[in-house]
């Protein structure tokens, strides 16, 4: 029997936050800039989407003429994955999540720390909007000269958290009107106490839900998005901040089961981090394995990735396909209250440590040779400050 856990289960598909209060008061001492990748709302978005993905050197570096090869990529894969959006409701519910997220960290700031507040948070998406220049208009115009930005992926790299922090300093490097911002910078977080105890204790409760004959020999398969080989080889940290959290959160379950990290998302022909997920799932079956437990690694709400990769084409096609037995997704952790604890304790700690950007953040890959990277983190070195 098929046990799959996500889409169409209690994770949810798309949540309906039709009522966020979003701390509208334009008398906000700190602003929580809440960084990530983003996900088109709606199908008419995914073409722009890939495109701004493609495009991004950051993100992805392609032999030659990016802007036209990145732009010819994005409209071939543009129906593909429409129809993956088209599965899973329509649009990504990744913006539902991260204002969610971000309105009860808000609330729970006002509680624990004060003296920085009343803080609102702001979205600052990197392929869709909202994007960066519309956070900060947005900063802008509330007349908040605090800023926290906060990036939404727990480990870093330079593909994602990087990107977003490039974008942020060629938007106000030039930025007279914004100088006097006091900016700060969280960059990772991927050994957080809570974080940590809060994707062992759902990991914890999808194994209650595992037959008793299974139970013991299930695999926990912890799933991160890949990275190409010539990123890790340049020395992206992404790896081994993986790497840690999934220790951590073994060790927190006392080394329960047996485990393995593993990789999703790759895209085009060159060499990735592996091992796959897909191929890994395939490879346990061939030794006679019969059941998993999928864990969003590296993925803090729900998205194409876990709704679709994960959910629809390993979970459910692939998994039937192969003949597994039992396989369950552990949820993202979303707004378990767990969570934004975990949030709100990363932010608290940011600023009793009194450190505005971190030394291991300023300090480039040993084989980078991107200029607005050196650029980026001498600019931040200079302006970070509470």
């Amino acid at each position: 029997m098929l046990i799959s856990k996500g889409i169409l289960s209690s994770s949810g598909m798309i949540p309906t936050f039709t009522s966020l209060t979003r701390n509208v008061s334009n008398k906000s001492k700190t602003a929580i800039v809440m960084m990530n990748m983003g996900g088109p709302q709606k199908i008419e978005q995914v073409y722009d989407y890939l495109h701004n993905i493609m495009t991004d050197r950051d993100m992805i570096q392609l032999p030659f003429a990016q802007d036209h090869m990145g732009k010819w990529i994005a409209k071939r894969r543009t129906p593909e994955v429409q129809k993956k959006y088209s599965e899973i409701g329509g649009g990504s519910p990744i913006l539902d999540w991260t204002n969610k997220q971000g309105e009860l960290l808000c609330q729970k700031l006002n509680e624990v720390l004060p003296n920085y507040g009343p803080y609102k948070h702001y979205v600052a998406f990197r392929y869709v909007n909202p994007f960066t220049k519309d956070a900060f208009q947005e900063i802008k115009k509330d007349g908040v000269k605090q800023v926290v930005l906060f990036s939404q992926y727990p480990q870093y790299s330079c593909a994602t958290s990087g990107s977003s922090y490039n974008a942020i300093y060629n938007y106000l490097k030039d930025n007279d009107e914004m100088k006097d911002l006091k900016i700060s910078v969280i960059d990772r977080w991927s050994s957080h106490p809570l974080l940590v105890k809060c994707f062992a204790n759902l990991i914890q409760e999808e194994l209650q839900k595992v037959s008793e004959k299974n139970r013991k020999d299930t695999i926990i398969l912890f799933s991160a998005h890949s990275l190409p080989l010539k990123a890790v080889n340049r020395g992206d940290p992404y790896p081994s901040e993986v790497g840690t959290t999934v220790n951590l959160v073994m060790n927190e379950l006392k080394y329960c089961n047996p485990y393995q990290l593993v990789w999703q998302s790759k895209v085009g022909p060159l060499p990735w981090l592996g091992p796959f997920t897909d191929e890994a799932i395939e490879g346990y079956v061939k030794q006679g394995k019969k059941s998993f437990i999928v864990v969003p690694i590296a993925f803090v709400n729900e998205h194409i990735e876990t709704l679709h990769e994960l959910d629809i084409e390993y979970c459910k096609e692939l998994a039937e396909k192969v003949g597994v037995e039992e396989i369950r997704r552990v949820p993202a952790p979303n707004i378990q209250p767990l969570f934004i604890s975990a949030l709100a304790d990363i932010v608290k700690t940011h600023f009793e440590n009194n450190i505005p950007v971190s030394r291991k953040f300023l300090n480039q890959c040993p084989h980078c040779i991107n200029s607005n990277c050196y650029n980026s983190k001498k600019w931040y070195k200079s302006v970070a400050r509470f």
